[in-house]
């Protein structure tokens, strides 16, 4: 079989494509006979289906292109599968190894996914393809989604407004990158860097070594009922704290969680205000606490923390949480006089709960006369 492949999905996004594989590849609109191009799980996948017809294209990369092409769908669970399309030739088509019939299936569409995932998706893809040259394939398919919605955090960034009343305004040749490595890659990531940065004085550093963990955004939202003048709180094993060997593990938190791509941050916060403690949440019901790096240090994580106003139930302990993620998480909803008080005492030792716990002390009153 010759090595033309035929593309149906996310490829056909021209910048992803040229990420995916290293540089351009001339292309021909196709089609693949008796097939669908359905949504499996936001991911478009081939479904048999009788006199359908499939739009994509054709091209035929090189041996080094065919072998970027394996690597990326592999990501996903897709492998080659031989086909022919409707001018005779045989073709590759990537596939999951479960197929599902297209009945009842919507119909997967590249503008959609372009509007929400496209950029995110081509700065993510360059980087796991650059990955894949220290770190094994099965490493890299857990660490996809997370470079993802880091790749949707740097877009996030590069949009934001840079207040520089008090510290220094920047310019472009601030910080000057020299090399950099990925010494680890698995569900989320460390990279180190040689570089040097402008000094107050003006003058570039000697040549520094920084390294940190690379993570998402993240949002956290500290639900408060004001006619009850009461919170919910979350309860959760943490593995930061055990590795401290802090004599406990369990950490008393707002609702938290990551920004996946293709979600806003107030999105974020009411998906895991459902997951997290079963809280249906309503978008105008959010009030801005803040926007923060927690350790600006050593992690990339950015902070969109809220407040929620709402009616909250009785403190029932339920258990909530994601199976897919062995999550256990135990809520509790108890007054803002309890809250400050575990403030005081200590027990709440989580950083974006205190600031949160602090600006509702600074706001209580007008929320609740409001």
């Amino acid at each position: 079989m010759s090595d033309q492949v035929f593309l149906f999905g996310t490829l056909r996004y021209d910048p992803l494509r040229r990420a995916v594989l290293g540089g351009d590849c001339p292309v021909q609109l196709a089609q693949l006979p008796d097939h669908d191009v359905i949504d499996r799980n936001g991911y478009p996948a081939l479904a048999d289906r009788v006199g359908a017809v499939a739009q994509g294209m054709v091209l035929s990369p090189d041996a080094g292109q065919l072998a970027r092409l394996d690597l990326y769908e592999g990501l996903f669970g897709y492998t080659r599968a031989g086909a022919t399309d409707t001018k005779g030739r045989a073709v590759w088509v990537y596939r999951p190894a479960e197929t599902k019939p297209s009945v009842g299936a919507r119909a997967w569409r590249l503008e959609e996914w372009v509007i929400r995932f496209g950029e995110a998706a081509t700065l993510a893809s360059a980087e796991v393809l650059a990955l894949a040259r220290r770190h094994p394939a099965e490493h890299l398919a857990v660490r996809y989604p997370m470079l993802l919605a880091h790749a949707a955090a740097r877009l996030r960034a590069r949009s934001e407004t840079s207040p520089h009343s008090l510290r220094r305004s920047p310019s472009q040749d601030d910080v000057i990158p020299l090399s950099t490595s990925h010494p680890y890659a698995y569900f989320f990531g460390v990279q180190s860097d040689d570089l040097r940065f402008r000094r107050f004085d003006g003058t570039p550093s000697e040549v520094v070594r920084r390294a940190g963990f690379v993570m998402s955004d993240a949002t956290t939202v500290l639900p408060y009922d004001p006619a009850r003048d009461s919170v919910m709180l979350v309860e959760q094993f943490r593995y930061g704290p055990y590795l401290r060997n802090a004599a406990n593990c369990w950490s008393l938190e707002a609702i938290a969680g990551r920004i996946d791509a293709g979600e806003t941050p107030q999105q974020a916060a009411l998906r895991e205000a459902q997951e997290e403690a079963g809280l249906t949440l309503d978008l105008d019901a959010l009030h801005v606490i803040g926007q923060s790096y927690p350790s600006p240090g050593a992690i990339t994580e950015f902070l969109f923390q809220y407040l929620a106003l709402c009616d909250l139930p009785q403190d029932d302990g339920a258990i909530g949480g994601l199976a897919s993620e062995h999550e256990d998480i135990r809520r509790h909803v108890i007054s803002f006089d309890r809250l400050m008080q575990l403030v005081q005492t200590g027990e709440v030792q989580n950083g974006p709960l205190l600031t949160s716990a602090y600006w509702l002390a600074l706001n209580r009153d007008r929320l609740r006369g409001g």
